[in-house]
């Protein structure tokens, strides 16, 4: 099977294992965040616009610090801003909520410095997998691992807190989170890898219309993501509360992971940018149905069903942002992806409660729908952008470790970045 044989591949395993372990405190920001200041007795607003600090720290931190990855190397980048952002997390979690300019400063540096540990795996694997298809392959499985870790994370901070307390949920997640990313940057793969070089542009890995398609659509489809988070609470206040809601949430990530499962298993001919507009698509559509607002068993089996088609999509998105992203500028590009679906999540999740409130449940589920329907117009509207051949460059030999063949446009100025 291929994700064997790229589980077997040298430093394979350590870097994807690594990589999820420093995501952790990523994935589990938002709600170890509400459950602490909750225990220390503040609000609910309080707890929500810590956690929406946070996200949009984060938001900003990491294309910023993927540019950096991009200029300097992993090691020199991606260690220090875990031990920062840990380190500010740790004062956050002994400050407490209640001195609010050193709870927000320091929730603030903690999604800033988070390291795009995310970013660095994708410009890492062609690097390890010396086959185009282990690439692809190992590009689904990423999209895989991303949904499990997003589905145990929140179960591992409940554990925490359970076991021991809110506060040392936050240190515990945090210092487990340096160590994977250690694990990561001592690799050698890590400490061997640069960037190609880049010509200075401030618009560095923007400056491609091809990402610059992808970045709209996806958008797009983290709109309707978020927007799913937030009518599935709607229904669940209906249908059984909070257990029916931990269903949906499950039932979503397991339509993912069915769905990265099937798709990473076989090699897929063809153009992957007529294929990511097939798979979103097929997003939009199985997204439909969810306006039926059945009752919570039928709800759960078409949420598994509006998940199957993301984790595809997200897999074809990343074989598109390697090919359309400027050289030199790969750790940048695909951080800019997460930064962007990050961003639309949180749009969609502050548009659906308003909409919820004014139309009810069904027509909170119509936002995922209509969302979907919008990536896919800009993925039509645009399909020649996509689908267009990126021009070759002729790269001095042992010039460059990444193995990223996206060539960026010629510019005046012949400065290194």
């Amino acid at each position: 099977m291929g994700y064997l044989e790229i589980l077997r591949a040298r430093h394979a395993t350590r870097l994807l294992v690594g990589t999820l372990v420093g995501r952790l405190p990523n994935a589990t920001a938002a709600i170890a965040i509400v459950l602490f200041v909750r225990a220390e007795g503040g609000t609910y607003s309080l707890a929500g616009a810590l956690a929406a600090v946070y996200g949009v720290a984060n938001a900003v931190g990491q294309p910023v610090l993927g540019r950096l990855v991009d200029l300097y190397g992993q090691p020199r980048v991606q260690l220090p801003a875990a031990v920062l952002s840990g380190l500010a997390m740790g004062v956050f979690a002994f400050a407490g909520a209640g001195a609010l300019p050193v709870a927000y400063a320091a929730v603030a540096a903690a999604g800033l410095f988070t390291p795009p540990l995310e970013g660095g795996l994708r410009a890492l694997w062609p690097s390890v997998l010396r086959k185009e298809g282990q690439v692809h392959t190992a590009y689904a499985m990423d999209a895989i691992a991303q949904e499990v870790m997003f589905t145990v994370g929140p179960l591992l901070v409940t554990l925490c807190v359970s076991l021991w307390s809110a506060q040392a949920a936050l240190l515990v997640l945090n210092a487990v989170g340096v160590l994977g990313a250690l694990s990561v940057v001592v690799s050698p793969p890590s400490r061997a890898w640069r960037s190609a070089p880049r010509e200075a542009h401030w618009l560095g890995a923007l400056r491609s219309p091809g990402l610059l398609v992808l970045l709209a659509a996806f958008l797009c489809v983290g709109m309707a993501l978020g927007s799913i988070t937030v009518a599935a609470v709607s229904y669940a206040d209906e249908h059984g509360g909070d257990a029916v809601y931990g269903w949906l949430m499950a039932a979503l990530g397991l339509g993912a992971l069915a769905g990265g499962s099937v798709y990473g298993a076989r090699q897929w001919a063809g153009e992957p940018a007529r294929r990511l507009t097939v798979l979103v698509a097929l997003l939009a559509v199985c997204y439909l149905p969810l306006m039926l607002t059945p009752g919570p068993v039928g709800m759960v089996l078409l949420t598994v069903v509006a998940g199957v088609f993301l984790a595809p999509a997200i897999a074809c998105a990343f074989v598109l942002v390697d090919r359309h992203a400027p050289r030199g500028t790969v750790t940048e590009a695909f951080s800019w992806l997460v930064t962007t679906f990050t961003v639309g999540a949180s749009v969609g999740t502050g548009l659906t409660g308003p909409v919820v409130e004014a139309g009810g449940t069904v027509w909170g589920f119509a936002v995922p729908w209509m969302a979907g329907g919008a990536s896919l117009l800009v993925l039509v509207a645009t399909g020649r952008v996509l689908a267009a051949p990126v021009p070759s460059a002729v790269i001095a030999a042992g010039s460059e470790n990444d193995p990223n063949r996206a060539v960026e446009p010629r510019f005046s100025s012949g400065d290194r970045a």
